[in-house]
């Protein structure tokens, strides 16, 4: 596959479980390391970044990664600490994720929304230059997906890349600049943002791949 995100644009990923999305991610964060072929951040070769390269991503991916026994205010400190944030900016981060009740509440006290919402907090609150994120919308209320929505979108108007992978097909049609399926590890097209019933045309798009794989 051959795939770009470019500074100001929110790409998504589509398929069903097991399509290799995640995957996708976890190699364009150094997760793991591609067998062939490479993955380039801001033309900088991944296996070649330093620790000021990593600083302008942002990932949430496989969920938040927290620890359980700090509060949300020493989680986002850790967080702004690793990448080269000043912790000054975790109050803001609070009131822009609406945490501010809870910035005193340990990890593990939190429902699985608020998780959430700590852990995309964190990936954000340093303004990254390229910010990617597993299904960032699992676990959210409305109102956190409608903050989520806005979040993305002021990444975005201030030259952010964005790669998103989802399941909530409605939800990255109002976001994406593009919406590309994937299919047992491959890219196999797009969807267009505007277009009608995009379930349906996500699972032809599926389902005439399937069949070529047979017939091949």
């Amino acid at each position: 596959m051959n795939l770009t995100v470019a500074a100001g644009e929110i790409v998504a990923l589509v398929g069903l479980n097991g399509a290799g999305k995640t995957t996708l991610l976890k190699l364009a964060t150094g997760m793991l390391r591609p067998d062939r072929g490479r993955v380039l951040i801001g033309g900088v070769d991944i296996s070649a970044m330093t620790s000021e390269n990593w600083k302008g991503v942002g990932h949430f991916i496989d969920g938040p990664a927290l620890y359980a026994e700090l509060t949300v205010r020493q989680n986002l400190h850790l967080a702004a600490l690793m990448r080269g944030t000043a912790p000054s900016a975790v109050d803001s981060t609070l009131t822009a994720l609406g945490l501010e009740r809870l910035a005193d509440r340990r990890a593990r006290q939190l429902s699985l929304g608020n998780r959430q919402r700590v852990g995309i907090a964190a990936a954000l609150q340093h303004s990254p230059v390229l910010l990617i994120l597993d299904e960032p919308a699992n676990s959210l209320d409305p109102a956190g997906v409608l903050l989520l929505r806005d979040l993305l979108l002021e990444r975005k108007d201030a030259g952010g890349g964005v790669l998103i992978s989802s399941h909530h097909l409605d939800e990255v049609a109002r976001l994406a600049d593009r919406i590309l399926v994937m299919n047992r590890g491959c890219l196999i097209g797009d969807l267009e943002p505007g277009g009608r019933d995009l379930e349906r045309a996500l699972f032809e798009r599926l389902r005439l791949d399937d069949l070529s794989r047979v017939a091949r």
